[in-house]
């Protein structure tokens, strides 16, 4: 009986200093990044769940105080007038995912050509070429707008998606080929010798062997195109005139300029439908984007 006042201060002791040992200190580390990311996400989530409030709003009550998160009644019809009544939103979806899928196509052709051979040929002046292409990041578009729009007014493709689409399949994004060039070098180069024992030539090695081999790099450029591509503003502003050829970015501004008396609900629902296809998009993709972000840059030659 005399030893448990002993035997009590021990234990107490004991779960007193759990957090000191070193698994105590790792399982409070997690704890604390697991509550500080959660408040992060919370953060950035509450612009995105605004929106899709306030776009289930009667027209008056958008602004209201206090704000009203849940929306009383919800009102489904308002996504049918913004995209149906007001404007032409499914014809401006269309044309945005036409121009969005012909640049993602023709930067990956392009794009993973010229990493291609940046990566796994051997000519003289590789590497200078290859820190020219990247120098060319540090040149702000608004440089070269004014002679690119001069050239395609010459050509005659002003309105038409083509300046939009076209360059990209004429060298492609200088991101995309450092990331790709980055993660064709991640890829041993026995390959390409067994390849060419067989008689491959290097377009075949790198369609067969290379591409295939580049699924997780190649979805990232092809994430990061889209992106570019639905969220363009200023390249359909400048280029296309005539209203059904606007894109969603352009129809969003023209709906907005439209309306003096800004309609807060149905604008809202028009950015949602703007906005979720691509969450939807990042969501599925999600996966090979980590693994292309992750292993791009492990090698260096």
């Amino acid at each position: 009986m005399a030893n448990l006042p002993a035997s009590k201060s021990t234990a107490t002791s004991g779960q007193a200093v759990w957090w000191r040992s070193r698994a105590g200190r790792e399982r409070l580390t997690h704890v604390v990044l697991h509550i500080v990311l959660l408040a992060l996400g919370v953060t950035f989530l509450l612009p995105l769940l605004w929106l899709l409030s306030t776009s289930l709003k009667q027209s008056g009550s958008e602004l209201s105080y206090p704000p009203q998160w849940i929306p009383n009644p919800v009102e489904w019809g308002n996504y049918k007038t913004a995209l149906v009544d007001l404007q032409p939103t499914l014809l401006y979806l269309r044309n945005t995912i036409i121009i969005a899928g012909g640049v993602t196509v023709g930067d990956l052709l392009a794009a993973s050509l010229a990493a291609y051979g940046y990566a796994r040929l051997r000519f003289p002046g590789r590497n200078v070429l290859f820190m020219g292409t990247l120098a060319t990041l540090m040149l702000p578009g608004m440089v070269t707008l004014v002679p690119t729009f001069i050239l395609m007014r010459y050509l005659h493709w002003i309105d038409t998606y083509l300046p939009l689409i076209v360059p990209s399949w004429f060298g492609g994004n200088a991101f995309s080929i450092f990331l790709l060039r980055q993660f064709f070098l991640t890829i041993p180069f026995e390959l390409d010798e067994a390849a060419r024992i067989d008689g491959a030539s290097p377009l075949r090695i790198w369609w067969s062997v290379i591409l295939p081999l580049s699924g997780p790099a190649l979805v990232t450029v092809a994430i990061f195109d889209v992106l570019n591509s639905w969220n363009d503003f200023l390249g359909p502003l400048i280029y296309i005139n005539s209203p059904q050829n606007f894109t969603l970015a352009l129809g969003l501004g023209q709906f907005q300029l439209a309306h003096q008396q800004t309609l807060w609900n149905y604008m809202m629902a028009a950015s949602a439908a703007m906005i979720v296809p691509v969450i939807v998009l990042f969501f599925f993709a999600q996966r090979y984007f980590m693994r292309g972000i992750v292993t791009t840059g492990l090698a260096g030659r």
